[in-house]
């Protein structure tokens, strides 16, 4: 059980229309499927089962989810923003050591299938996509000004992997004096508990955890929403 001192010291925050902005992290073709990257890589090898937690979550919950949000964000009028990851060239010079591997055994370069976002979710003309080499957006793009460009100061978390690229890009984001949240059924990881423990850990000191249900009745979006737990 969690010390409930430090959870009553985070701050707290309500959503507004005209200072947040969906994030989508990351749902590519490199990581986000199973028929792509990061699948075909574990398929060749045989352990494609290791995975199936990540990869039935994705298709079951995230992608689904993100949809309803992008959906609602769009109907709102509210600012969306793609985030994806991977190599600007071809021979991966410019990727970081601790990421080499992983863009090289996922195909995950500029050009490549692998490297586009998965075409459920794809961006709308004007959208803008951001393309991050390392796990945190702020540590490698010019993200920080197009968002104060835009106004936002609230953002709204969603993609893969809640452990990884989301939360430390959300964490970047509150230590730079935004407001994150993270959306607990429109994320994913590759197991329940690396899941549940990311967002026990954000939600004290860091920021929000909320459902898709909830973010969309906080933002004033009117859909139906179809009933998906986490």
């Amino acid at each position: 059980m969690s010390a409930q001192f430090i959870d009553e010291l985070t701050a707290n925050f309500r959503l507004a229309v005209d200072k947040a902005a969906l994030i989508v992290v990351d749902l590519q073709y490199a990581s986000g499927s199973r028929h792509h990257g990061l699948g075909r890589h574990l398929e060749a090898q045989g352990r494609l089962a290791e995975a199936a937690y990540r990869f039935d979550r994705i298709e079951q919950l995230v992608v689904p989810n993100t949809k309803r949000l992008l959906d609602g964000f769009r109907q709102v009028g509210a600012r969306v923003v793609y985030l994806t990851l991977g190599s600007e060239v071809s021979g991966y010079a410019d990727a970081p050591p601790s990421l080499r591997g992983f863009f090289e055994a996922t195909n995950n370069h500029a050009g490549a299938r692998e490297h586009e976002i998965v075409d459920e979710i794809a961006p709308l003309p004007g959208e803008p996509v951001v393309n991050k080499t390392t796990q945190g957006a702020f540590a490698s793009t010019g993200i920080d000004s197009l968002l104060r460009s835009m106004g936002v100061e609230q953002l709204v978390m969603v993609g893969v992997s809640t452990n990884n690229c989301v939360e430390t890009t959300a964490r970047e984001a509150v230590d730079r004096g935004y407001s994150a949240l993270m959306v607990a059924d429109a994320t994913g990881t590759c197991s329940e508990e690396f899941q549940r423990v990311t967002l026990q850990g954000f939600r004290r000191l860091w920021g929000r955890v909320a459902t898709t249900d909830e973010v969309l009745a906080e933002i004033g979006a009117t859909e139906s929403p179809r009933v998906l737990s986490a």
